[in-house]
């Protein structure tokens, strides 16, 4: 067998039509590495916490460094990275800032991990 040939049954039988089909579906790389960048952005705790505390209410910073005991200097960090990924979006009211969740594809990624973790 050739170095990268996969071993993955008792005889090696490439099923062309399936691996056509599904590498017709395929993402671009650059979309694939986009996504695997959102993940990166969930792999993160406490930016897992902003998430959920903002998938309930928008919120400015100070609310989210009181209800996380946090510093606004960490939320803020977390705030610019989630923002960067557009996870979350921002509104100025007068001096005050507040940040809500970019839309409802976000909500429902939070939801459906839950769910998973429930599971």
């Amino acid at each position: 067998m050739a170095m990268n040939d996969v071993e993955c049954c008792d005889f090696y039988q490439v099923h062309e039509d399936v691996v056509r089909a599904v590498n017709a579906k395929m993402p671009d790389e650059d979309q694939l590495y986009d996504l695997a960048e959102i993940f990166k952005v969930f792999g993160d705790s406490t930016r897992i916490k902003i998430l959920y505390v903002l998938s309930e209410s928008e919120m400015c910073v100070c609310d989210i460094a009181q209800l996380l005991n946090m510093n606004q200097s960490a939320i803020s960090h977390q705030l610019r990275i989630l923002k960067q990924n557009r996870l979350v979006k921002s509104r100025r009211d007068g001096k005050a800032v507040f940040y809500s969740l970019a839309d409802g594809h976000v909500k429902t990624i939070m939801d459906q991990g839950m769910e998973h973790v429930q599971e």
